[in-house]
């Protein structure tokens, strides 16, 4: 994937997260996306910082309870697969979220 297909890709990927996360737990976590970088920040505490790493086109995820996580694109599934084989950006991201608040979401 050349720079601007990854740019679009991953602008698409962490604009859906914004949307889907603000409407589902903005009433318990203040979520923003700015400059690509997408934070979610608890009211009861953590902080998820998930953002693109475009040298490695990657997106790469800092999180209160998986530590920090990269992800590289998967354009058959179109998901975002661990380089260390910790799955799918996605899932994780949404079983995260749903421990932490109790809200399920679907990413």
């Amino acid at each position: 994937m050349d720079e601007s297909g990854f740019d679009t890709v991953c602008g698409q990927t962490l604009s859906r997260f914004w949307e889907i996360l603000d409407e589902a737990i903005g009433d318990l976590a203040d979520v923003d996306l700015e400059s690509g970088i997408l934070t979610v920040k608890l009211d009861a505490g953590g902080h998820y910082v998930i953002n693109r790493h475009g040298p490695l086109k990657q997106i790469w995820m800092s999180s209160p309870i998986s530590g920090a996580t990269h992800f590289e694109h998967d354009p058959t599934t179109g998901g975002w697969t661990g380089t260390r084989g910790e799955g799918n950006l996605a899932e994780i991201l949404a079983d995260e979220v749903r421990r932490e608040t109790g809200v399920a979401v679907s990413l």
